[in-house]
């Protein structure tokens, strides 16, 4: 199946089907500029300078039948790394900070007949202030070329006067709880399974209601079987189609006492692994927005059943892609603030889990904490997102009690995962760790102990290397049987032992390599799996068996 970011419908869960893209004829400082790539990747095209302040410009047309009488004109944006101020024909629509989350503005004043002006202002000096993730101006090892402007999809949508502007859906294991955000006076929702409607209802607008699915029309939602419902909503001149799942996250102990993280209150093991969302063409996207299935179908055909979303927040089309095809994710927030190599990476490896308590600025604090709020409310609504990383390993953090609590109030349907690594919390649902160059003895408590990223083995596979100068892993292997080896060890004598006594999840690093890394499961450009796909299931399946057993 191919597809292409023109008619990948980027928000897949408030559709509506006014949809124009804007991806041609776009200029960066002059030069021209392939999108919805960021000028740092090959597709780009891009062959002009990079620098902090950059100025993108295209121009449109509209079709005639686009924008009905009595109908308002939006401009949306996936996301533009760091600042972004838009203008059309000179005239400002809107001012936007941080690069990870899509926002809009109203065009509608601003728009002339025949041919429109667009000018996007962007400011992106890596402002350690804002989330950056990965990013660094000397890239090299566990740090990635940087990411400038506008990389994901500029669209335009006609709306009504009082359209529908937000969903919340809240799902429990026999229905729904949804509020439509909208200043119509009434609504409407109707539920379809497999093209069969299951359930109707109507209120008003200002109302948080509650819909329940007939018990002959229950389908819970798990990586095994992925039931969507599909949701259509009408409100006054508005209608939006949307889906949902029924499932539900939560932590209780077995039979035994143990502390258990649960999907639909059964215990469940998390074969995780991590997934940084990188590729060698687009960079910070793939080619083609397919690409994110079929790196799902991928860990799902090793045996994985979630991922572990690497401090960045992806286009819609991917956690579409996990909900449709059963994969959980564990979210990370993306880090700002500082990084020192010996106290959050040296030390903290070799056992030494100490960290000076850094200052950080009133500035710093506001803008992650503004930008954690905005994700949890962004990606609420996606089944497949179970868990939530406030930190990685020290980076940036600061006041993590508080923020877990804060965090759990605005989404307490997810569990949460204070510091994933080093720093152990007070404040937290799970004990998280993190393991490399050996294989210890893990000692679960009280609560949940999630190995969060461990592994990492090196293979090199020539021929698929994106820095030949320079190979980033832990150990090193030469053959597929060697890898698989090295990971099956690690599950015999890390994981599995420590599986009865609360570990609730291991998530392998990682996915596929990453620029100078080598440890991926695949290659960079995806053409290699570098393990045994037979073993590797067999190996997976056996965790999760110890955990059946262990709580039957």
């Amino acid at each position: 199946m191919m597809s292409s970011w023109k008619t990948c419908y980027p928000r897949p869960q408030l559709r509506r089907d006014s949809f124009l893209p804007l991806m041609d004829g776009w200029k960066l400082n002059g030069n021209s500029i392939t999108m919805p790539f960021c000028p740092e990747s090959l597709l780009s095209g891009y062959e002009g300078e990079l620098g902090m302040s950059m100025t993108y410009e295209t121009t449109f047309t509209l079709p005639k039948t686009f924008l009905p009488r009595g109908r308002r004109l939006l401009l949306h944006f996936g996301a533009v790394d760091q600042i972004a101020e838009v203008f059309l024909n000179g005239r400002p629509i809107v001012r936007h900070e941080g690069g990870y989350l899509p926002f809009s503005g109203d065009i509608t004043h601003a728009l002339v007949q025949g041919e429109n002006y667009l000018t996007v202002c962007v400011m992106d000096g890596l402002d350690r202030d804002y989330p950056y993730g990965k990013q660094r101006k000397k890239r090299g090892g566990m740090w990635y070329t940087p990411v400038t402007g506008i990389w994901q999809t500029a669209w335009l949508e006609a709306v009504p006067e009082k359209a529908i502007t937000g969903l919340k859906i809240t799902p429990d294991l026999t229905g729904i709880d949804l509020q439509v955000d909208t200043a119509a006076e009434r609504c409407e929702a109707i539920v379809r399974l497999e093209g069969m409607e299951v359930a109707r209802t109507a209120w008003d607008g200002a109302d948080r209601i509650r819909i329940d699915i007939p018990a002959e029309h229950i389908r819970l939602w798990t990586p095994d079987s992925p039931t969507l419902y599909d949701l259509a909503i009408t409100a006054g001149e508005d209608q939006v189609a949307s889906y949902f799942a029924l499932r539900t996250v939560g932590i209780k102990p077995d039979k035994q006492g143990v502390s258990r993280l649960c999907l639909n209150g059964e215990p469940v093991f998390l074969n995780g692994v991590l997934d940084q969302g990188y590729f060698t063409d687009g960079h910070y996207l793939p080619g083609d927005p397919a690409e994110y299935e079929r790196d799902v179908r991928r860990m799902k055909e090793l045996g994985f059943n979630m991922l572990r979303k690497h401090i960045k927040v992806e286009p819609e089309a991917f956690y579409e892609a996990c909900d449709r095809l059963g994969m959980l994710v564990v979210q990370d927030m993306v880090n700002n603030g500082g990084y020192n190599y010996v106290f959050d990476t040296v030390l903290p490896t070799i056992g030494f889990q100490w960290r000076p308590n850094w200052p950080v600025s009133k500035r710093r604090k506001e803008i992650f904490e503004a930008c954690a709020a905005e994700t949890i409310a962004h990606l609420h609504d996606h089944p497949c997102v179970i868990g939530y990383t406030i930190f990685n390993e020290g980076w940036g953090q600061f006041d993590g009690e508080r923020l877990y609590r804060t965090f759990k109030s605005l989404d307490p349907t997810r569990f949460w995962d204070t510091a994933s690594g080093w720093f152990v919390p007070k404040e937290t649902d799970v004990d998280s760790k993190h393991v490399y160059f050996r294989n210890k003895k893990l000692k679960p408590g009280k609560r949940p102990m999630f190995l969060s990223e461990c592994g990492g083995y090196a293979r090199k596979i020539d021929g698929h290397l994106w820095n030949p100068a320079n190979e980033y892993g832990y150990g090193k292997t030469d053959t597929e049987q060697q890898l698989t080896d090295a990971i099956g060890r690690m599950y015999a004598e890390m994981v599995n032992p420590a599986i009865p006594a609360g570990l609730c999840g291991v998530v392998y690093t990682q996915l596929s390599d990453v620029e100078d890394e080598i440890n991926g499961l695949y290659t960079y450009d995806r053409q290699v799996c570098k393990v045994e796909g037979a073993r590797m299931r067999a190996i997976l399946r056996e965790a999760e068996e110890i955990l059946h057993k262990a709580t039957e």
